[in-house]
């Protein structure tokens, strides 16, 4: 099937805005050792949480993080080495496992701001675009990238190290770790997050171009 896509922004960001909730702050603040916060107030909240934060050595803040958002996928020792490693090295993009990319993002972007970039910088890309199709069905993150394709260098990491399920009917379980977020009000006109490390702004050569999915036969 063939799709419009008309691209109308593109931006890069270090951290969503839309992340963590008001319950996000008051039990990570609870677990950094201000159990009694009572505010709910996100800038408030943000900046109490900051200097709690930075009460503790680096990657002891970064375990109680990492185990508040990732507990229920990794193990204790998988936590205690990703701690030390996020010091070093952007893991949210190199971590093996894509579907943990986001919310290693988030957790790395909150202990970088917290800490002044002592944890290295990552960023993200949100894409804006109105995508119009033959039937006005919500898209899925694969069928998603696919339609983008045609819009991308060929340069872009994602089309290099995906150019079978990106160009063809292949599935591409991938996608839901490589699209953080994909949202539509109205099914034509989305907005998707993903990591700059996937897709950067200069990526996307094409402000109008024309898209397809393959179907399996």
């Amino acid at each position: 099937m063939k799709y419009k896509v008309t691209i109308d922004n593109i931006q890069t960001i270090d951290e969503s805005n839309t992340y963590w909730s008001v319950e996000d702050y008051v039990n990570l603040l609870g677990l950094y050792g201000f159990p009694d916060a009572k505010s709910k107030d996100i800038a408030e909240l943000r900046e109490l949480l900051f200097m709690a934060i930075s009460d503790y050595e680096p990657n002891e803040a970064a375990v109680i993080i990492l185990t508040y958002k990732l507990s229920d996928e990794l193990t204790e020792g998988q936590i205690d080495q990703i701690s030390n490693d996020m010091l070093l090295d952007k893991v949210c993009e190199e971590y093996p496992v894509i579907k943990l990319h986001a919310r290693l993002f988030h957790c790395n972007q909150m202990l970088h701001h917290a800490f002044n970039g002592k944890f290295p910088n990552a960023k993200a890309l949100v894409v804006k675009c109105k995508i119009t199709g033959q039937e006005k069905e919500v898209l899925t993150k694969e069928q998603f990238l696919k339609i983008m394709n045609n819009g991308l260098a060929e340069a872009t990491l994602i089309k290099r190290l995906f150019d079978e399920p990106m160009t063809t009917e292949a599935p591409f379980p991938d996608a839901e770790g490589i699209v953080w977020e994909l949202n539509t009000v109205d099914n034509e006109n989305y907005e998707m997050m993903t990591s700059e490390y996937w897709m950067e702004r200069n990526d996307i050569i094409a402000g109008e171009f024309e898209g397809e999915v393959l179907e399996e036969a």
